[in-house]
């Protein structure tokens, strides 16, 4: 038999940003993101999951 896998990794960061509402402080958080001002590594990994996607007799 085969079998496929999604191997699902986690990271996680906690940004504080001072904002009016919160649509303004999300998007600053996603603009720094994208900006790569806040960058996600292996240190922020929280979680790994892996999940059956196919199986083939």
């Amino acid at each position: 038999m085969k079998f496929t896998f999604t191997i699902i990794e986690t990271l996680e960061k906690k940004v504080e940003v001072e904002a009016e509402d919160y649509n303004e402080a999300k998007n600053t958080v996603e603009r720094m993101y994208y900006d790569e001002e806040v960058v996600l590594t292996a240190d922020n990994h929280t979680n790994t999951e892996f999940e059956l996607t196919i199986k083939l007799q």
